[in-house]
């Protein structure tokens, strides 16, 4: 379905630049096109956050950001956004590197015109789509709508190589829902299949969209917060008990939603595979789930 309006974020650190664009969008298709506009990568990243952007116009030199570090960053927070480089830089290694990565098309500026940038954005809100909806059907969980073990994999290396190249690290966590066989086998398994989807439902609240969720089986859950200190554990693991806390008040039920987690540290400095990563957050959380009436949440 054809959107109404295109919301465009352009992070471009040139005023002449973003004035041009805004002006020829109106002249030339009026208001089918709402355009606002960031000079820097960090004003960038915060727009993103704040959601109802369509598709993102990115300068790759910016005055905190260069190159595709500056791709890689905008990416990073927006994996379901199509992203058009605009760049000053004919280099076809790095046109070549951001699309392989994830950019939908890549313009030098000044060989680009009003149509030409017109077309890459509709083609650009078209490819991600259609990638969307392979993706749907090979690498989201058909129950929660979380990702699958495959795409939890697919996504974990592309974060771990980003936290490689940033020196960001990356936290694993490893959830299990307590008594689940308890609820399959007292109250049926559709009672089960709604607990495991008001998990999801309380993981996604919790946690930020550029965050990775999936459930890789059962009810096993594992999330990769990016771009986090390892003294933040217990930070998140605390968010995540007061997050299921507040949502067994708010719910009548027979039972209560309880989780016991594992959670483990990506030190950029210190490289590991994602499966050791996963083997220590999953050996912590049956460390906790040894007394789940003390620990678990």
């Amino acid at each position: 379905m054809e959107l109404e309006v295109i919301r465009v974020l352009m992070i471009e650190d040139s005023p002449d630049a973003a004035r041009l664009v805004r002006e020829e969008l109106k002249d030339a298709h009026g208001d089918k096109f709402e355009l606002a506009c960031e000079g820097r990568l960090s004003k960038g990243l915060e727009r993103i956050e704040k959601g109802s952007i369509d598709v993102i116009l990115l300068d790759l030199s910016l005055p905190d950001s260069q190159g595709y570090d500056t791709f890689a960053q905008v990416h990073l927070h927006a994996p379901n956004i199509p992203i058009v480089v605009l760049s000053g830089d004919n280099n076809e290694s790095l046109a070549v590197k951001t699309v392989q990565a994830g950019a939908q098309d890549y313009l030098i500026k000044g060989e680009w015109s009003i149509g030409s940038m017109v077309r890459s954005i509709y083609f650009a809100i078209d490819r991600l789509r259609t990638m969307d909806a392979l993706r749907s059907v090979l690498f989201v969980d058909k129950l929660t709508g979380l990702r699958n073990r495959g795409g939890l994999f697919i996504l974990a290396e592309q974060q771990m190589n980003i936290a490689n190249r940033t020196e960001n690290g990356l936290f694993v966590i490893f959830v299990d829902l307590n008594d689940m066989k308890m609820i399959n086998d007292t109250m049926g398994h559709q009672e089960g299949d709604h607990a495991l989807i008001e998990a999801a439902s309380i993981f996604k609240e919790t946690f930020r969209t550029s965050d990775i969720i999936a459930r890789i089986g059962g009810d096993e859950f594992v999330i990769i917060s990016i771009e986090t200190h390892k003294g933040r554990a217990d930070i998140i693991e605390a968010r995540l008990r007061e997050s299921i806390r507040i949502h067994n008040a708010e719910r009548s039920r027979r039972y209560k939603l309880s989780m016991s987690v594992g959670i483990s540290y990506y030190d950029p400095e210190n490289p590991v595979s994602f499966n050791e990563l996963l083997s220590s957050a999953d050996k912590k959380m049956y460390e906790q789930k040894r007394d789940v009436n003390e620990s678990s949440l």
